[in-house]
């Protein structure tokens, strides 16, 4: 069982069949702040349309999908792990469901500290936050098209970074990117073209500012101990 930082809005989590803190269910979460409390970095109004239109969909349409390939009563980490067996509606949809709940956990107003065995890990990675930060800004911004950059505990125990395309994410078995994500960035336009328009790279920088660590250290911890 992983239970949350002091301060942290993660709740406990244990699950047999999941790995990391407060894995995401079948139906949309409350969030746990409001539409206007990310700004200056993401504002209210790409917040509600992004929660309340795009993601919700994402988890609307996974549910009639999970309907029509008859997958009740598999766990979400199951079917994406398998998503090779289903449909594209489905890997579209599922992705997008599990991507953005887990989003939301990575964001807090004001942002929160990372652990010191995430600092530390990052520091023997990468040689410290800002370089990680450098090359997770890089995966982000090259991204063609609409995607997600992450950072994920691989295989071997090891922080990586990369990024995958549309809703795909690494936890999926046809990626070519494949880990445990413990922080995830949308780099869809919808999550952020109402305030930076064309300019990717600074929403990227402005997002550094609302990344809950606290949630980050947590899948970080769990992940290693999977």
């Amino acid at each position: 069982m992983v239970t949350a930082l002091a301060g942290s809005t993660i709740e406990a989590w244990s699950s047999p069949n999941a790995t990391v803190a407060n894995d995401p269910g079948l139906t949309q979460s409350p969030l746990s702040f409001a539409y206007s409390a990310l700004e200056p970095s993401i504002d209210a109004r790409t917040m509600e349309i992004h929660y309340s239109r795009h993601a919700a969909g994402y988890a609307k349409n996974m549910a009639d999908a999970i309907a029509a390939e008859h997958a009740t009563g598999k766990s979400l980490r199951e079917m994406l792990q398998h998503i090779s067996k289903y449909s594209t509606t489905m890997r579209n949809n599922a992705g997008g469901h599990f991507n953005h709940e887990k989003f939301w956990q990575w964001m807090a107003p004001g942002g929160t500290k990372p652990s010191s065995a995430l600092v530390d890990a990052i520091q023997k990675k990468f040689g410290g936050m800002d370089a990680m930060q450098k090359q997770f800004a890089e995966a982000a911004t090259k991204r063609f098209g609409s995607g997600w950059a992450w950072l994920i505990v691989d295989a071997k125990k090891q922080l990586s970074i990369g990024s995958t395309p549309n809703q795909d994410n690494p936890l999926m078995d046809i990626s070519d990117v494949k880990g445990e994500p413990i922080l995830g960035i949308d780099v869809w336009e919808h999550a952020y073209y109402l305030k930076y328009q064309n300019k990717r790279g600074d929403y990227v920088g402005a997002w550094w500012n609302v990344v809950n660590w606290e949630a980050v250290s947590l899948d970080f911890q769990a992940a290693l101990q999977a």
